[in-house]
């Protein structure tokens, strides 16, 4: 392939994203490759079970029977290539569904399947080692390391018009193809960083135009919502944008919360491919809808693959209810702790064990007709329980439904019993990549696959290849714009104002870590920000959701900071009671913090 500019669009950040985004950059005709993303962190553990239970199961089957089946047939009449994880834990099911969706369609297809990142088999042997056995759970649902984008290169260089991965990490399915079509060496570290970050900044689908952004108000045409598509040069400067006539936002800003999003360490954030460096990023607005992207740096990568394991550990389940009237948060809170005590009463009596965890949250709002009541004549309760037995949680459930006779008056909202789930954790840890093989292979005109010869790039070991250090939150970085008068010692008493007066954020999550991201209002905003936001500061306004440390890194090429926040999540992901267990309300919590300013500093 030789392009001086390759174009691609991103399709999906999950599995259940809109069917709206393939369809919309199929129909633009001004992409050559369409990426999708469906693996979270969590998703491996659930398809796992699900191919337990039957061998043909365990990919994302939205991506054959929704996404392909509206798009595959017009997506090859263009020449539009595809690269998807899909795969889960059964890439080769997934690609055996979509050439018989291929062959009900009347189109022929090649489709190369990668796999490789299933490094279950090898537990009892990890077991053996001290630096990791002593963590490892008796039993696991999954554990896959986290390949990269050198085997989905030469899958598309052996000439696949759709790549299926297993599990990769979330760039890959966008640097591939911008290896494949630029040729860009194992060591061009920057380009392969330039390459990620493209891939990181579309991978969320709509969250890298628009998505989520602070000021959403400003965001026009939600229903109609932009997916985005860059256009990458050979030197890696690319432009994020969409098509046309979408909705969404694509600013500097928005490019800047969803960088932000999910990382930790901005100076040292670890892919297999490359160790990147974006703290020198900078996003320029160029035309309307378009900001060009530039100054990612690139190190040697890491010499192991991180691997993600999930496991069973009992089961979950939560309810809700709605309640309305005088004192609806406290008739609210009442109404769950008598479920949780008429539950443990009914325990009792059975010879079951007690909850291993309870949580409650209760969500007050005002409503139009009640004005006076201010914020408390309605309110949700969010309980959520963890047990080891799942018939124990069953009997939970059944008591949900029985409040709105009994109790509170006003009580609503009960839509019949609400499921028990499993209970799933997960962990990381690091494997050497020696000890995983990727895999590339096509599947022939009979769907059996044909390996394809691949050789992984010999990378130097450098496990720690950038050296960097947290930013203490008592020291100042000098501001990359300059100086700037900031009124630190004003003549009137200062005023307060809440954080999003001066400042967007994003947050994401990781496991039971979440983090941050805060990007100034304007430039000259930074020194201030880095004054009033210390990690003690921040730490401090997000108790008690945070148990664990914060830490604060900077990134001067988008006037932002990050902060990362351990213990955040009661667990993360499906093992959080949490009613917010990704942490997506993290950033807006945040940003409501008060902070004192200048009697006369100027706002926007």
């Amino acid at each position: 392939m030789h392009k001086d500019v390759v174009r691609i669009g991103g399709a999906s950040g999950f599995w259940g994203d809109s069917m709206a985004g393939p369809v919309q950059l199929v129909q633009s005709g001004a992409i050559d490759f369409l990426v999708f993303d469906y693996l979270a962190e969590l998703t491996m553990g659930l398809l796992a079970k699900a191919h337990s239970k039957d061998a043909d199961a365990g990919y994302a089957t939205d991506f054959v029977t929704v996404a392909m089946r509206a798009v595959l047939k017009p997506a090859l009449a263009q020449g539009i290539r595809v690269v998807a994880n899909a795969g889960g834990v059964n890439p080769h099911g997934c690609a055996r569904a979509l050439q018989a969706l291929a062959q009900e369609l009347g189109v022929a297809v090649n489709i190369a399947v990668v796999d490789g990142d299933d490094v279950l088999p090898q537990l009892p042997q990890l077991r053996a080692q001290v630096s990791v056995g002593a963590a490892l759970p008796a039993q696991a649902a999954s554990a896959n390391a986290y390949l990269g984008a050198f085997p989905i290169k030469a899958a598309l260089d052996a000439g696949a018009q759709v790549v299926i991965t297993g599990r990769c990490v979330d760039s890959a399915v966008t640097l591939g193809p911008l290896l494949h079509a630029f040729g860009w060496p194992h060591d061009g570290y920057d380009l392969l960083a330039a390459g990620s970050l493209a891939g990181h900044l579309i991978e969320c689908g709509c969250q890298g135009v628009g998505g989520l952004h602070t000021d959403w108000e400003a965001v026009p045409d939600w229903a109609n919502s932009g997916y985005p598509v860059i256009e990458c040069r050979r030197d890696g400067v690319f432009t994020i944008t969409k098509p046309p006539g979408t909705g969404g936002l694509v600013t500097p800003v928005a490019v800047a919360e969803q960088l932000l999003y999910e990382i930790g360490d901005p100076a040292r954030y670890l892919l297999p491919d490359v160790t990147c460096d974006f703290t020198a990023v900078t996003a320029t607005q160029v035309a309307q809808h378009a900001v060009e992207v530039r100054g990612a740096r690139g190190l040697p990568p890491p010499s192991t693959y991180k691997v993600c394991l999930t496991y069973m550990d009992g089961w979950r389940c939560a309810g809700q209810l709605t309640v309305i009237g005088f004192d609806a948060a406290a008739k609210a809170q009442r109404t769950a702790d008598a479920i949780l005590q008429r539950t443990r009463m009914m325990f009792s009596r059975l010879g079951m064990a007690d909850y291993t965890a309870t949580h409650t949250d209760i969500v007050g709002g005002a409503k139009p007709y009640a004005p006076a009541q201010g914020n408390g004549f309605e309110a949700v309760m969010w309980l959520a329980v963890s047990h080891g037995e799942r018939r124990a949680l069953e009997l939970f459930a059944r008591e949900i439904a029985p409040a709105a006779t009994s109790w509170a008056p006003g009580t609503t909202g009960a839509a019949g019993r609400p499921p028990v789930a499993p209970l799933v954790r997960q962990m990381a840890f690091a494997i050497d990549k020696q000890k995983v093989a990727a895999r590339v292979a096509l599947l022939d005109a009979g769907g059996q696959p044909v390996d394809v010869p691949f050789a992984a790039p010999a990378h130097a070991a450098c496990d720690s290849p950038v050296q960097t250090q947290r930013v203490p939150a008592s020291e100042a970085i000098p501001d990359p714009q300059g100086p700037h008068e900031t009124h630190h010692q004003p003549l009137r008493p200062p005023r307060t104002v809440p954080l999003i007066a001066l400042a967007y954020a994003r947050s994401g999550d990781k496991g039971d870590t979440s983090n941050i991201g805060v990007i100034a209002r304007r430039p000259q905003d930074v020194p201030l920000l880095r004054a009033l936001l210390t990690e003690q500061t921040v730490a401090g306004w997000l108790q008690p959701l945070v148990k664990g440390h914060v830490t604060r890194y900077e990134l001067p090429g988008i006037h932002a900071f990050n902060f990362v926040c351990e213990q955040a999540l009661d667990g993360g992901g499906m093992a959080s009671l949490r009613h917010d267990p990704l942490g997506k309300g993290m950033a807006q919590i945040l940003l409501a913090m008060p902070v004192q300013v200048p009697d006369d500093y100027p706002l926007e």
